[in-house]
């Protein structure tokens, strides 16, 4: 969430930053505009009444007093029972007040809560992806001397890879993987961890795969993203299905002050992942592209302020290096102003090629979200030298989206008897050099 006092202070920035998300900033701020002052008129009528009720507790604490010595004259009879009477009225009106300014106070930061991040000044303007912009490619598009098969074909064929079975089981957007389909997936998450604890500096950790509606608060899936997630009603609450390691991972610190000496704490976590895909009716409804649950491998870092930009860099630069072990065509896009997520400052998507489908997949996507998310969830750094704490900036990155990265091993590494080669760097993990028809 944006700072409070920074909304009030900037207002033009904050038009401008929202303008150039494409959003309408006026819509956007208007409602703040007439919460907050509401907020502030009750504030300030409740910090008057207090300020008047011990104004008038001074005056009234010597006239008590001579009257009980006995030496209060009829005319301080008179101003003390006045008093008292303004008192008393001015004691009755503040429990109101205060649950009318608590309220106002809700009400205002559940607005701030649905205003999105802005866009840091190296992003490009525009209105969708159209508009994002190539930075990076490495590699090159296999060269095939057959028409290559999307993996939906190939998985069939080879029968490691059962759509059909999965809808039987729960229903569309579910998978399921057979012998050396489930073991490439196995592969790549201990690959990935591996490359990730072992030569880029990250610490495993395996979180809970529900969470709270704090914890969705904290990284912003709620309140605005709610549709997109699976609830789970759990006695007098809700917990969550996460759909993505991000939630848990980010949350882990929520509410504590770290010591500046342990930042960037770079962590990483293998989990499922689960998401309605509310809105995406229609949309990739063949393959395994977009599913309802899917495994991925996740880096989260918390860092100084001054450190997160060059952190968003190194991040990117560790999801990529498991796309060139694996040899695989990708390109790093800079997204644009208005396909950036609603809490990011900065992302940038990698994208693979997937010559059965002949497109680029997005497969990692790596976002530096600045202070945002760490003001939802308190997460503060005690700067060395400094009195007092601050924000610490976060950022997360897909290193990687697992089933996606099987698409594209699948896809890029099919050969023309059928069989699919298995990239050299997975080969120690799965034992065979090939994947061959399944034997039923």
């Amino acid at each position: 969430m944006l700072d409070l006092a920074f909304v009030r202070q900037n207002p033009s920035a904050v038009e401008e930053g929202l303008r150039r998300r494409g959003a309408n900033p006026e819509e956007v701020l208007s409602s703040f505009r007439e919460a907050d002052g509401c907020r502030r008129s009750l504030t300030h009528e409740l910090e008057t009444a207090l300020a008047r009720r011990n104004e008038l507790s001074k005056k009234i604490g010597p006239l008590m007093g001579a009257e009980k010595k006995g030496t209060i004259t009829e005319e301080q009879k008179e101003e003390l029972a006045a008093l008292s009477l303004e008192v008393l009225k001015v004691k009755e009106s503040i429990p109101d007040l205060e649950e009318k300014t608590r309220a106002a106070d809700k009400a205002l930061y559940d607005i701030l809560a649905t205003i999105p991040n802005l866009p840091h000044e190296s992003v490009a303007v525009g209105g969708d992806e159209s508009a994002n912009v190539e930075v990076k490619s490495w590699g090159a598009k296999p060269e095939f001397d057959f028409t290559p098969k999307p993996h939906w074909e190939l998985g069939e064929q080879l029968g490691i890879l059962d759509l059909e079975r999965a809808s039987k089981i729960t229903g569309a957007r579910f998978a399921l993987y057979w012998e050396r389909g489930a073991r490439l997936e196995r592969a790549l998450m201990n690959f990935m961890l591996d490359l990730h604890t072992g030569e880029h500096g990250y610490t495993e950790v395996l979180p809970p795969y529900m969470v709270n509606s704090e914890s969705m608060y904290g990284t912003g899936q709620l309140p605005k993203f709610e549709a997109d997630l699976f609830k789970v009603p759990h006695g007098e609450r809700d917990l969550w299905l996460i759909p993505t390691a991000e939630v848990p991972v980010t949350n882990i610190f929520r509410d504590e002050t770290l010591e500046a000496a342990r930042l960037p704490i770079s962590l990483t976590a293998f989990t499922p992942c689960f998401r309605s895909e509310a809105g995406s009716y229609g949309k990739d409804v063949r393959g395994i592209i977009r599913q309802h649950q899917f495994q991925k491998v996740e880096m989260v870092k918390f860092t100084r302020p001054e450190e997160s930009y060059e952190q968003l860099e190194q991040l990117t630069a560790n999801a990529e290096a498991i796309l060139e072990r694996l040899g695989l065509h990708y390109r790093r896009m800079l997204l644009c102003t208005g396909d950036m997520g609603f809490s990011s400052a900065k992302t940038y998507d990698l994208e693979v090629w997937l010559p059965g489908q002949g497109l680029y997949r997005e497969i990692s996507s790596c976002s530096n979200f600045e202070s945002f998310q760490a003001r939802r969830a308190n997460i503060r750094y005690r700067p060395e030298g400094k009195k007092g704490t601050e924000l610490v900036h976060t950022l997360n990155g897909s290193g990687l989206a697992i089933g996606r990265t099987w698409v594209a091993i699948v896809e890029n590494y099919q050969q023309a008897d059928g069989s699919v080669l298995i990239p050299e760097a997975l080969r120690p993990y799965i034992g065979a050099e090939r994947i061959t028809p399944r034997k039923f």
